[in-house]
């Protein structure tokens, strides 16, 4: 299980921090509270602790109002002093929402029946703020899929009822405004963005059939934007990039039916609103762990593959931008700004984060946080916070706050008996934090993290290391070798198959003529006759020439310019080329 799942699956608590601009929140079994972030730590003045068990809890978007409910009422206050907003008799709610503009509450309880009510009561609420005013109730029976998505202005709502898709507009939930009918659509996902918005819908497959992926746009339900089909898929998750212009489809069944994954199998899709589709090819087999977008909807960085796992950026294309080599790691996460990427290994890995600087391709840092079953940024793109929560791992929980570039700047141990639920940031608006230039130095002379060690199974980790175990062997990242020339498997095959060439050229190099014979001798590599093919093998011959001074440059330390990168990767092209052109040159 991805950690996003885990997070989805933890009806637990929660803790809040502040920093001087920015908060977070916690719960637990010592109940809620409010803290100031980086650098105090200090719980926040303003909001006292709830000491109450909480069952669920949750921010607005813009992070200026918190819901938390504590087994006794449903409360809402504002972050900036605490004042209480609504407080709502609801002591059984387990799920929480706001609405993008924090105008609506949504309520969740499990579905209950009574002898009273043999058709049960409405369990899922919608609230009016502020006051909190009964807005509109409905039966949701099933926790997956229950909160309504609205778009970012609040324009346009659309919940899923029977297969159906149904549209509201200003939150008036009495009237359905359009409705999407697709036969047996299962799953949807809203666009990101303000009304009219686009929805992409999966239908399974059935009786044979393959199952399909598709964009509409509201409310022109005539004909599709795109539609991508496909077998394998037992589920879906969709994924819009920012610009709503294109979404990512990971379809997944649950059993491997050639044994060799106990993940079942995955296949990644790429749909956008101009019609286009792709399958993503992946260069390595096995799971695909995790998928992110760039936040500047033109990338997205893909981990997957056996362990060590892969993982790769992609453009709009689908084109390999840049390959991080292999490493243990199961998750991938952008910086609130995309100027940096995480790259980390949790769940049955041992914590492993690798920091890059997501427009240079540079590595930034190593860090390690071993039993970790959260990881979020800070809305300031600085810190981190990544924390060990209940139920997931009974013992150890805690939760510690790093500066991106290493070293812990706040940790903090669960005491002995209690448990930590959950720990989250609180959101800001788009641009509340500028931009800050990527840092390569720890800040303040904090120790460098502990390296983290290559991952070893259980069964295995009584023994020696085992160093030529193809277990633990991991690639170095294709386009960012240091100084040492470390090679990946492709680079040292062309790398074998230009010294064989070189080895072979010396053998059938001809003998020197006696000096009384100034006639030069010439080869037929070098030159067959024609003008035309002369020219073509010359032209050739400067572009690899031109690609041996680039990986040199690359070899001491230089950053290269994506295009300096892609002329890289036409090498093995070229040699082909060559060669072609020198056997019809002779």
């Amino acid at each position: 299980m991805s950690p996003n799942e885990w997070e989805k699956t933890q009806n637990q608590r929660e803790v809040t921090y502040k920093c001087p601009q920015k908060w977070q929140d916690v719960r637990g079994s010592d109940g809620t509270r409010l803290l100031d972030g980086p650098p105090t730590y200090q719980e926040h003045a303003a909001f006292p602790r709830d000491p109450h068990p909480c069952r669920c809890l949750t921010f607005s978007r813009d992070g200026s109002l918190l819901a938390w409910c504590n087994g006794k009422s449903v409360s809402v206050a504002r972050t900036s002093d605490g004042s209480s907003v609504a407080t709502l008799e609801l002591p059984k709610t387990t799920l929480l929402e706001f609405s993008p503009l924090g105008n609506v509450l949504v309520t969740w309880q499990p579905y209950t029946k009574s002898a009273d009510a043999a058709q049960g009561e409405p369990n899922l609420r919608l609230w009016k703020l502020p006051g909190a005013g009964p807005l509109k109730a409905f039966f949701q029976k099933k926790a997956e899929a229950w909160c309504p998505s609205w778009s970012a202005d609040e324009k346009m709502a659309v919940r899923m009822v029977s297969n159906e898709l149904h549209f509201f507009e200003d939150n008036n939930f009495d009237v359905i405004a359009s409705k999407l009918l697709v036969l047996k659509v299962s799953n949807f996902e809203l666009s990101p963005g303000s009304h009219p918005g686009k929805v992409c819908v999966y239908v399974p497959g059935s009786k044979g059939g393959p199952s399909l992926v598709r964009i509409f746009q509201y409310p022109n339900w005539g004909a599709a934007l795109a539609t991508k089909s496909f077998f394998k898929a037992d589920r879906v998750s969709m994924l819009w990039n920012n610009k709503a212009s294109a979404a990512l489809v990971t379809a997944s069944t649950e059993v491997d039916k050639s044994g060799a994954s106990y993940y079942g199998e995955q296949t990644l899709h790429y749909l956008n609103v101009g019609g286009e589709t792709a399958l993503v090819q992946l260069p390595k087999n096995g799971p695909v762990y995790d998928v992110a977008w760039s936040p500047n909807s033109s990338e997205f960085c893909v981990v997957y593959g056996f362990m060590p796992a892969k993982a790769t950026v992609f453009n709009l294309k689908c084109d390999a931008v840049f390959d991080f080599g292999t490493g243990p790691r199961n998750a991938v996460y952008y910086s609130p700004k995309g100027n940096i990427l995480v790259l980390a290994g949790f769940g049955n890995l041992r914590g492993h984060m690798e920091v890059w600087d997501a427009k240079k391709y540079k590595q930034v840092s190593k860090l390690q946080a071993e039993n970790s079953t959260h990881f979020s940024w800070c809305p300031d793109g600085e810190h981190v916070l990544t924390a060990t929560c209940s139920p997931r791992l009974r013992v150890g929980n805690g939760f510690q706050v790093r500066h991106y570039s290493g070293g812990v700047a706040h940790a903090h141990e669960t005491p002995d008996g209690a448990e930590l639920w959950e720990a989250r940031w609180q959101p800001f608006p788009e641009g509340t934090f500028p931009e800050r230039p990527v840092a390569s130095a720890r800040p303040g002379g904090e120790p460098a993290a502990t390296p983290a060690l290559a991952y070893r199974p259980p069964a295995l980790r009584h023994l020696p290391a085992a160093p030529t175990s193809k277990l633990h062997e991991e690639e170095a990242p294709q386009n960012a070798r240091g100084p040492d020339k470390i090679l990946s498997k492709a680079a040292l095959k062309n790398q074998k198959k230009r010294e064989a060439r070189k080895a072979a050229k010396q053998e059938n190099k001809p003998e020197a003529e006696p000096p009384s014979d100034p006639a030069p001798v010439a080869r037929p590599s070098e030159t067959g006759g024609d003008p035309e093919t002369d020219k073509k093998i010359k032209n050739v011959k400067k572009k690899l020439k031109a690609i041996e001074e680039l990986k040199e440059q690359q070899a001491a330390g230089k950053v290269l310019q994506k295009n300096q990168l892609e002329k890289m990767q036409k090498e093995e092209q070229l040699l082909d080329e060559l060669k072609h052109l020198e056997l019809h040159s002779l």
